[in-house]
């Protein structure tokens, strides 16, 4: 048994928590980094860029059967699903290897095992070879999170997958049943149905992707649709049964009506729960509500010098956020100058499917339900050269300004390369952007970026292209 002791300690090697590490010792702190499985955590090796990988092939795949479109000669498209679930496995391997090398170039101590907080300052961590004691006065929570069942129905691996069994799977599924619209449900149920899956999506609320603005979820609908999937609202599993090669879900429609849906496999995508067990959260006056450890806009916890960052610490559940939230609590820590509160109405959400979602700020029904007089701006990307040449003209752009001050309150995207557009925006809403600056910019021709213009001069009356 040994003793050391940190100016920062940190608690788990997500994207939180890596980014905490690495900051610390920019800013000349003695840092350390406990993590118990993987370095990169589930982004890197379950999540954000491996299932990103899936998704292109799903694409490629897409267009492959479209490239008559383009005057263009293919034979069969065959799809080798071991295949491309290797070469997913190998991006997240390499990028499991940089996060280590980087922790190591920055002189991040990272010790492997299962740390368990024993009171305010002191970590207790569990190895192989016996446990250390580590002590800090600045303790960093990023444990993440894991996948949610329903109740009286967890995943097996088997039959009913988990976001981790779907990124795996031994065969492709004929037919496929996905319960939950979130963004992983949707991406899920995009790169199957792309595959060639028969796929329909089951989600309780009365509209898919709930966290984004009505009108582009009701667009995004029919467009999933008009691809083949099956959607569902107001629906409701009560009951799972394996039949035949697969199951058989018996459940609820939004008019009562009872229904059940035969499929090979099911994947849930009902949300995901905090790891906050077994943390030694006990020791401390840390607070969990809803599953989530309560922190403030300084990720600050209940127990003074404990913070807590990423999914773990509560919604929106983005690694982007973690990322944030971790070089924040390190410059805290630090006491730089520059930190600043995390501003939520500042952080971007992309949905990876096909096409593409992306969204930051309010939605229109918020704004309105806040009593803000607003201006709403819209551009269709038929109306855009760049889609047109593409051949991907299925998308919209909105935009929603306050009428009395013209600053940009939110901005909507659906269409093809929108999750790396929405950038313009981010940094618009981060600069207290108006119209009149973006009325100013100029953007590039030809490009589907020009649809982000178009939109906010739709808003003021000024469009060109409509």
């Amino acid at each position: 048994m040994s003793s050391d002791r940190y100016d920062c300690l940190v608690i788990g090697g997500g994207p939180g928590g890596y980014h905490a590490a690495i900051r610390a010792r920019q800013l000349g702190l003695r840092a350390a980094l406990v993590e118990r499985e993987h370095l990169g955590g589930i982004c890197l090796n379950w999540g954000c860029i491996p299932t990103k990988a899936l998704l292109r092939a799903a694409e490629i795949r897409h267009w492959l059967g479209a490239a008559a479109e383009f005057g263009l000669e293919v034979g069969p498209v065959r799809v080798d699903i071991a295949a491309v679930v290797a070469r997913s496995r190998r991006i997240a391997t390499r990028l499991n290897a940089g996060v280590k090398h980087l922790l190591a170039k920055n002189g991040v101590d990272v010790i492997d095992g299962h740390a368990r907080l024993e009171g305010p300052g002191a970590v207790r961590v569990q190895r192989d070879a016996g446990s250390l004691l580590l002590r800090s006065d600045h303790i960093v929570l990023a444990t993440g999170a894991r996948a949610r069942g329903l109740p009286g129905l967890a995943a097996d691996g088997d039959r009913i997958w988990s976001y981790r069994h779907a990124m795996v799977p031994d065969a492709l599924p004929r037919s496929l049943l996905v319960v939950g619209s979130g963004a992983i449900g949707i991406e899920f149920a995009s790169f199957y149905r792309d595959l060639g899956s028969s796929v329909t999506a089951l989600e309780i609320l009365p509209r898919i992707l709930p966290a984004e603005d009505a009108e582009i979820s009701a667009y995004a609908r029919k467009a999933f649709e008009r691809q083949g999937i099956a959607i569902h609202t107001g629906a409701s599993v009560t009951s799972v049964e394996r039949s035949g090669d697969g199951i058989l879900a018996r459940g609820t429609l939004a008019s009562g009506e009872l229904a059940s849906f035969e499929a090979e496999r099911m994947i849930l995508a009902v949300g995901i729960a905090g790891n906050v067990e077994d943390l030694g959260l006990e020791t401390t006056a840390v607070r969990v509500e809803r599953g989530q450890i309560a922190v403030d806009a300084w990720c600050r916890t209940d127990q003074p010098g404990i913070f807590a960052v990423g999914d773990v610490a509560g919604p929106p559940y983005l690694a982007h956020k973690a990322n944030h939230e971790g070089i924040l609590c390190a410059e805290q820590i630090a006491g730089h100058a520059g930190a600043e509160p995390l501003d939520r109405t500042r952080i971007p959400g992309c949905t990876y499917s096909r096409p593409q979602i992306a969204s930051i700020g309010s939605s229109e029904e918020a704004a309105r339900e806040a009593g803000i007089a607003v201006r709403i701006g819209r551009f269709s990307l038929r109306g855009n050269g760049k889609a047109l040449a593409l051949g991907d003209t299925t998308g919209l752009v909105k935009t929603i300004f306050d009428a009395a001050t013209g600053e940009l309150l939110g901005a909507h995207l659906i269409g093809p390369e929108v999750t790396e557009m929405i950038q313009g925006f981010v940094l618009a809403r981060t600069l207290e952007a108006t119209e009149a600056e973006l009325f100013s910019a100029i953007f590039p021709h030809p490009t589907i970026s020009e649809a982000m213009q178009e939109s906010v001069l739709d808003a003021f009356g000024r469009a060109i292209h409509i």
